[in-house]
């Protein structure tokens, strides 16, 4: 019964820091919806872009709800020592460990798709979108400045956009030297900056042994809190009898 007391603190403990990280989420997703700019003056060139296509604000609210709800569950199962709310974290975890395979496997299986989905995205940005929308005509000229690039291939995928068509024989600032003051296309022309797939594709990669191991590191958590919530309800008859 002492394995029982302590584990059952050690699953209360983790609950309660699993709900704190979820309130945290929770707040960051409604300041990252409610205030787009101060976050672009925060963070990198390449969360920039990401923050447009996934509407990560939306995200981060939603996990952190659930990792709020996640951990009251959890937590509440283990102080009432209820069979009932025990098993019902232990569904839940097995399915979002389920789901995250999934991604995993699937993540897998069209990486070699991941260049094209990229360009595509980031194409339908500098064409539709630059020069009209200030989010991501900022998060752009940031990713280019930073990198000292021009558009996703090179100037070229400025060509017949939304803001060259808007502003003839004019290009981004960015896309010319440094020192320039106005950007027309011979002046992109004779900068001859390269495009910024390279830099992103090289971020990407760069940061991925990281994302790797924190992916790695939360389904450990999980497979922990499955197996620490199986044992306690197993012992939750032979505690009463």
């Amino acid at each position: 019964m002492v394995c029982f007391g302590f584990l059952k603190l050690l699953m209360m403990a983790f609950n309660f820091l699993l709900s704190l990280c979820g309130a945290v989420l929770l707040a960051t997703g409604i300041w990252v919806i409610v205030d787009k700019r101060s976050l672009l003056q925060l963070i990198g060139p390449l969360p920039k872009q990401i923050l447009q296509y996934v509407i990560v604000g939306y995200v981060i609210t939603a996990t952190g709800g659930i990792l709020c709800l996640l951990g009251l569950l959890g937590g509440c199962s283990a102080h009432k020592e209820s069979k009932c709310l025990l098993m019902t974290f232990f569904s839940v975890i097995l399915i979002i460990f389920i789901v995250e395979v999934g991604a995993a496997a699937a993540i897998a299986v069209y990486s070699s798709f991941a260049e094209s989905i990229l360009e595509k995205w980031a194409m339908s940005a500098l064409k539709e979108d630059y020069g009209d929308d200030e989010f991501v005509t900022l998060m752009w000229n940031n990713t280019m400045r930073m990198f000292k690039c021009c558009g996703f291939n090179n100037h070229s995928d400025f060509n017949s956009s939304l803001f060259t068509t808007t502003r003839p024989g004019k290009m981004p600032l960015p896309c010319c030297k440094p020192e320039a003051t106005s950007c027309s296309l011979t002046d992109a022309i004779e900068a001859n900056l390269p495009g910024c797939f390279d830099h992103i594709v090289a971020l990407v990669t760069k940061n991925f042994k990281i994302i790797c191991g924190v992916a790695v590191g939360v389904c450990g958590l999980q497979i922990c809190a499955m197996i620490i919530a199986m044992y306690l309800f197993s012992q939750l008859d032979k505690r009463f009898s």
